[in-house]
Order: structure tokens, then sequence, then C-alpha cells
């Protein structure tokens, strides 16, 4: 009897340390206020998951004890112990970091999931896993509805990337809340951001128009970039990366920490470097960061510059199909000189001030100064072409030249209670730019004629102001409203010539409201749905004017989307509708300095399925597909060809450059809290370079492609002189698929070749990205 009285103690005991109990609980602010997607995590275990929108988690456990660390971006992360032998219910306040202060430097252009426009962000550490020396448009590919390119295929130098079919001069982008994109061509050129992507906190994607930004108006997609935030403790970190052709990239970063716990210094010194994956497509990118700030309680002054020097060897050109064909990494340059050459220095000074517990406020200013050239060897030119500077038939080398600067003043008021938040805004921008060319050399110049005499020029003059008054607010305890209204306008000037000599005169003011509004339901605490409706309008850019494009576009966007947050499940599902009037879009064809052509497309819409997924499958293994289902036509578009002067009706077409299906995914394993593997896939649809869906030929057509790349991260902690050491490797095309994401189209009369009929033929070129090829690093933190 006694030994069965044991054995019942015994195995009783065992099912009472075996019982699972439940840890549950609340993260708010000190105001009460629920903190979505606070980040609870269980040390020993390595088990967490993420609050709900009403800030709510549950975690099962077994009895025991635990390190619960809890936090949040902006906040302080709190790490506690506790015992666990029965059921628990905590709320959990967290105190304010310096980091809250910084997130105000992109509060006029960041939302929440309280907001309803549709978005996705990216972390630090996110980005660090695979920053290796690629830039950022490559960075982001694997999120929703993205596609990215490069000209040397290796996804270094001269990069791209396009949202929803929107290239990238319709992607507003902005940099701790200044615009980036470059006022008169609309693009942002990140060649000029060498290893950008070191320096960064976080970013956010907002799909369609979002929210009122600064700068040129978003007709696809904004990209909101904020830089790294002030660190605690002083830090320094190394890293070196090695892969194929010849791509390397070298870095030191450093900060000082809270100097007496105000003063910060950190900075960042780059280097990046590509033989590219085309013949002789170099790049060579040298690039640094440099931030002073000081912080209190309610203050965060930070001074920051960035910038670098570029040097890349043209591959704009593209290929043939049949070069393509023959030698798919040759390049049709010969010209040992051909490069592009700028220098792009920004300077910015921000002060955020937190009034009270409802109010603060943000100021900013920005200058942006850029100089450089690109360089062009040009056979048995046209004297006229070069204002008779040359001899008719003569070689020459020409560059030219572009010479800008740029100054943005910001200014935003917040005010934040627990029914309203509500931010206003004023910015102003002027830009003045120089284009000119010279001649560096010629086989015989004209009488009285000296090397770097100009043989065109005009300068541009533009200015933006903006303001908007945006508010979200309880209407009751479920449903919440969105009002954003936005009033831009712009004015600019240019006078002289272009590059073919052709007059540019325009004096040209535009007068933009752009109101959005919209409406989120909590169906409960872990599903929401939203709708939106946006107006954007934006102004031609240089080369549409060069191109007699005068008239501005207007887009109507209708979202309509359902999120939902568990404790495994994170899901974004939305339906759009964009509707065009006066749509921009890319003709397929390119300039003489590779930049796309665009035309008016009358009317055109983008209608399309958005799904994104965070799966946490177990412990170990996690997936984040996405996938985007599309149809983008023209509904009437009209072409001239065969010399017939009157536009023959095409009917509905597809709109240039824009995939009817985009799918991605990254199968993530951590079979270890310092290991991690991710496989990366990638499939686009089918594409057409022009508007015409093949009328002519199938020259316009990019197939479908699928890619996969495969990540490798493990961090060491050792017990001395270093803090971490990563290794980082990154196979890119795993599969060794040879593929084209990217190219151009053009048609012309021919009356040559049809005995003097005029007959319309077409041309393409290709853009053929890199083969298998790997990336491997080391970054060394003290």
């Amino acid at each position: 009897m006694k030994k069965i009285t044991i054995f019942l103690f015994l195995f009783v005991s065992i099912l009472a340390n075996a019982q699972s109990y439940t840890l549950s609980g609340k993260v708010v602010d000190k105001n009460k206020q629920p903190l979505a997607g606070a980040s609870v995590f269980v040390k020993e275990i390595k088990k967490g998951t993420s609050t709900n929108f009403d800030g709510n988690f549950s975690i099962n456990l077994q009895k025991g004890s635990y390190t619960v660390e809890v936090s949040f971006i902006g906040y302080t992360t709190i790490s506690e112990k506790i015992t666990l032998s029965k059921d628990e219910e905590y709320v959990i306040e967290l105190q304010t970091g310096s980091t809250v202060l910084e997130e105000v430097l992109v509060s006029a252009v960041r939302v929440n999931a309280d907001v309803p426009v549709t978005f996705s962000n990216l972390s630090k550490k996110e980005i660090a896993k695979r920053n290796l020396g690629q830039d950022i448009p490559v960075l982001l590919n694997y999120l929703p509805n993205v596609v990215s390119s490069s000209d040397a295929g290796t996804g270094v130098g001269y990069t791209y990337m396009s949202v929803r079919g929107s290239n990238g001069e319709r992607i507003n982008v902005t940099v701790n809340g200044i615009p980036y994109n470059d006022a008169e061509s609309h693009g942002s050129f990140w060649v000029n951001l060498g290893d950008f992507a070191s320096s960064t906190q976080n970013l956010q994607l907002q799909r369609g128009v979002g929210t009122s930004t600064n700068g040129s108006g978003a007709f696809g997609a904004s990209l909101n970039i904020l830089t790294d935030a002030v660190s605690e403790d002083a830090s320094a970190e190394i890293n070196n990366s090695f892969g194929s052709f010849g791509t390397r990239k070298h870095t030191v970063k450093f900060s000082t920490g809270k100097i007496n716990d105000h003063i910060e210094v950190a900075g960042r010194l780059s280097n990046i470097y590509s033989d590219g994956y085309v013949d002789r497509a170099f790049a060579d990118l040298k690039s640094y960061y440099l931030q002073g700030s000081y912080t209190d309680e309610n203050t965060l002054i930070k001074a920051i510059t960035f910038g670098g020097k570029e040097k890349t060897y043209q591959a704009w050109e593209g290929l043939t199909i049949d070069q393509l064909k023959e030698d798919r990494r040759q390049n049709p340059y010969t010209y040992e000189n051909e490069v592009d050459d700028y220098n792009q220095n920004h300077y910015q000074l921000h002060w955020n001030e937190k009034l009270n517990d409802n109010w603060s406020t943000n100021i900013a200013l920005n200058y942006t100064k850029g100089s450089g050239f690109f360089e062009q060897f040009k056979e048995e030119e046209d004297a006229e072409d070069f204002n008779n500077l040359i001899v008719d038939g003569s070689d020459v080398i020409v560059r030219r030249w572009l010479e800008n600067d740029f100054y943005v003043f910001n200014f935003n008021t917040n005010y934040k209670t627990d029914k309203i938040n509500l931010i206003t805004g004023v910015s102003y921008s002027n830009y003045t730019g120089k284009h000119f060319g010279e001649i560096i050399w010629g086989e015989d110049l004209a009488p009285n004629v000296n090397i770097r005499d100009q043989y065109y020029f005009s300068d541009a003059k533009k200015t933006d102001f903006s303001l908007f008054a945006k508010a979200t607010f309880d209407i009751s305890d479920k449903l919440a409203g969105y009002v954003d209204l936005q009033g831009r306008f712009v004015g600019y000037q240019t006078a002289g010539l272009t590059s073919k000599r052709k007059a540019i005169d325009v004096d040209a003011n535009f007068s933009f409201f752009n109101p959005k509004f919209g409406l989120t339901y909590k169906i409960n605490k872990n599903n929401n749905l939203y709708t939106s409706f946006a107006v954007a309008n934006r102004e031609p850019n240089r080369n549409d004017f060069e191109n007699g494009v005068t008239t501005h576009e207007t887009l109507n966007d209708l979202e309509f989307g359902w999120r939902l947050k568990s404790e495994n499940i994170k899901l974004n599902t939305n339906i759009y509708y964009m509707d065009y009037k006066n749509q921009l879009v890319l003709t397929g064809a390119l300039d003489d300095v590779g930049a796309p052509v665009r035309a008016t497309s009358g009317s055109s819409y983008r209608l399309g399925l958005e799904i994104d997924a965070d799966i946490r499958l177990n412990d170990y293994f996690s997936i984040r597909p996405n996938a985007a289902f599309s149809s983008n036509k023209n509904r009437s578009f009209f072409i001239t060809r065969d010399g017939v002067a009157e536009p023959q009706a095409l009917g509905k077409t597809d709109l240039s450059f824009s995939p009817d299906v985009v799918v991605g995914n990254i199968f993530t394993y951590k079979p270890l809290e310092n290991l991690q593997f991710s496989f990366l896939s990638k499939y686009v649809g089918k594409q057409f370079m022009s508007n015409f869906s093949s009328a002519i030929s199938d020259n316009d057509v990019l197939d479908s492609f699928f890619t996969s790349d495969f990540n490798v991260v493990y961090e060491i902690k050792p017990t001395k002189i270093f803090k971490s050491i990563v290794f980082s490797a990154l196979v890119n095309n795993i599969f060794n698929k040879e593929y084209v994401d990217r190219g151009y189209y053009y048609t012309f009369d021919d009356t040559w070749s049809n005995a003097g009929v005029t007959t319309t033929v077409d041309g393409a070129g290709y853009y053929p990205q890199a083969t298998r090829n790997f990336l491997v690093g080391v970054s060394l933190k003290f």
C-alpha cells in the first residue's frame, strides 16, 4: 500500500509539473493605449508571439520560471522574470524610448494598421540578412507586387524597381520625410545611395496612392526610408563581403553611444565594387553617412549628411535578340571610358519636439548638391548636331553634364489623443539645374574651337509647395475614419536647348487637390477590414515636356482590404482598382541617355488582388508567401503606322511593363537561435514592352521567369573582443536560370527597304540578368 501511495504521489506531481498554463495580458503605452504588433518573447524556450489589434497576447507554457521580453519599435524593451504555476494575466506598460522621437521624422508620411492604406514594413534586422552589397530595389524584391532589375545584371550600380507595374518615376521616395526623387526626371537614382541599406533603420512601402507625402505624387507606390536611430551604447562594426563577378563590399560603422545621456555621433564609410555580369559593366560606389544628435526626454535634434560618388560603365543600351543568343554577357559599348560619373551629397537638419502628451512638432531642412556627367564616344557625326564645333563627319568624345541644387523645408505638427490622431504639415522645395554638353576631344575640330566648348545648354527651376492635414479618428468602438486632404502647387520653368539641340522652353504651373478618405472596421481582436478612396495628380517630367506632353495625369485609387493577426498567422489581403486619366505610360522606347520615353494613353486602369502572409508553422519553420494577380489595360489605344497620318485603333491593350502575375515566397528554417536558412522564390509573369499587345510583332514581349535565392545567416557571440560575429551567404539564382526581366521596344517608319512604301518596323533591347552567383560576408561587431 505504501508503494502505491508513493507512486500516486509521484504521478500526480509529474502531472502537476507538466500541466500547461496560459500567460496572457495586454501591452499598452503610458496613456493606456494598446500597442498592436508588440513582441512578447520567452527566452528559455525561444518561443514568442505578438500582440493583436487590441494589444492582447496569449502564450501556453508549462509550469516553471521564465524570462519574458517585451519590445515594440520606439519603446524601451523590458525583460522580467516570472514564475508560472497557474494562469497569469498581466498589463505591461512600455515607456517611450528615444526612438519614438525618431519615428516623428517619418510620421507625416508613415501609416500603421489603423490607417486604411496597403503597406509593408521592413526592419533593419530583416534588411541585414541579405545586405551584402546589392542595392535597395533588389533587397525589396520579395515584397508584394515588386519587380526589381539592374543594368549590369548583378543588382549593383544602376538598379530599378516597379510596383504594381508602375516604374521608379512613379514611386515617391522620401528619406526621413525629405523627397528623394529627382525633381525634373521624377526618378530615384539608387546608384547615388551606395550601401544605404547599412544606414537604414526601417522602411515602409505603401502600394497605391498611399498617404499624402512630400515631393512628386505617388502613382504606384511610395517608399519611406528612416535612417539609423540614435544608439544608447557605443559600438563599432566592420562588414566585408565578396562574391561573383568581382563584387565586394567594405563597410565601417561606429557610434559613440549617448555621451552624458544626450549627445551621440555615428557614421559609416562604404565602398562597393562589381565588374558586373555584363562585360565591363563595372560599378564603383563610394559612400558615407554621418549623424550627430542631441536627445532628452522631449527633444531630438539630428544633423545628418550622406552621399558619395559613383562611377559606372554604361550598360543601358541592352542587347538585341541576336546578340542575346550569341553572347548574353556582351556589351555593345567599346570606348574604354564610356562611363557615368556623378557626385551627390545630402545635408539634413531635423528638430523634433514633444510639447506635451498630446502635441509634438517636427521641423526639417535639407540641401542636396549634385554634379556629374556621362562620357560618350560618337563616330562620324554631323556638325550641326554639335553646334558646328566639329568638322562634318568627324569622330568626337563628349561629356553631358548635370549640376543641380535642391532645397527643402518641412514643418509638421501631430496632435494625438485616445480618440484622434491629427497630423498637419507644409513642405516647400526649390530646385535649380543646369544641363550642358561639352566636347572633350574631336578628331577634327572647327576653326577657333577649344576643348570643353559647350554645344548645348539649358537651365531649369522647379518649385513645389504642398500643405496637408490628415486624421484618423474613432467613430465607434469598432469603426475608425480616415481623412487626408492635400493641396500641391508646382511651378516649372526651363529654357535653352536639349542635347539634340532642340529648344526646350517651358513655363508651366500646376495646382492639385488630392483628397483621400477611408474607414477601418475592427471585426474582433484579430481581424479588421478597411476601405479607402484616394485621388492623386501628377505633373509631366522634363522628358515628357521634351516630347511635347504638357497635360497632367490623374489617378483615382479604390482599395478594399482585410487584415488578420493571430499568434502564428499574419495575413493581408486587398483588392485595388486604379483608374487613370491621361496616364503617362512607358512607350517601351528609351531616349539617348537611356531614360524611358512616355506618352499619354488617355483612359486606362489597373485592377488587382494582392495577398501576403507571415505564417509561423512551429518553433523552427515559417513561410512568408505573397501573390499579386492583376489586369492592367489601356481602354482604347491608338497608333500611327505605315506612314498613314490617321491613327489606327487597337482597342483594349495591355499596359506596358505590367505583369498580370507576381508571386514570391520566403521559406525560413531556424534550427538554432543563432542560425537561419532561407529559401526565397520569385515568379514574374509575361510582360509587354509596348502598349500594342504584339499588334506589330512579338518582339515586344518579355517572357515570364522564375528565380530562387538561398540565404544563410550564422551568428557567434564571443565572450571577448567582439560582441557578435555574423557570417552571411547568399546564392542568387540558385538554379542557374537564363532570364531577362527588363527591356525596351521601339518602332520607326522605314521607306528605304520597301521601294518607297512606308512601313512601320520595330526593334527591341533586352537586359540579361546574372545566372547563378554568390555573395559571402562577415560582420564584426564591437
